[in-house]
């Protein structure tokens, strides 16, 4: 009876172990992308400066950032976990979504904050990152 108690222990730990390892991994792969969306972002502020872009165009590249970026965070998550892939991209496009919009409302930003908007974006963060997992 003492064996099968500690082989059950052990197995516990061990899946408890793999989800901290699978959560851990998640979120860094959440951060990198966070900072790369970051580069990019620099990226166009110096094209902007540079090149006299129209806010039309400005508004394209950075719709196409926010989705580059969360493509890429469903991708390697899918990857990673090898099952259900579309839902850890989903996953990772909607906690993007949120930490944007966690620093939009701590910066103030006086951009468009409005309910069509923010469904929008949440619209296309979530659906990079579902595309990205769904083609890993």
């Amino acid at each position: 009876i003492l064996h099968k108690t500690h082989i059950r222990e052990r197995n516990f730990m061990k899946t408890r172990l793999q989800a901290n390892e699978r959560l851990l991994f998640f979120f860094k792969c959440i951060l990198f992308c966070a900072i790369l969306t970051g580069i990019l972002l620099l990226l166009l502020a110096f094209l902007m400066y540079r090149l006299r872009f129209s806010e039309g165009i400005v508004t394209i590249c950075i719709t196409a950032i926010y989705v580059t970026t969360t493509f890429f965070a469903g991708y390697i998550t899918g990857k990673r976990e090898g099952s259900r892939k579309f839902l850890w991209g989903l996953l990772a496009g909607s906690i993007y979504f949120i930490i944007l919009l966690i620093l939009s409302m701590v910066m103030k930003a006086p951009g468009d904050l409005s309910t069509m908007h923010t469904l929008t974006v949440l619209a296309l963060c979530a659906g990079g990152g579902m595309l990205g997992g769904m083609l890993s």
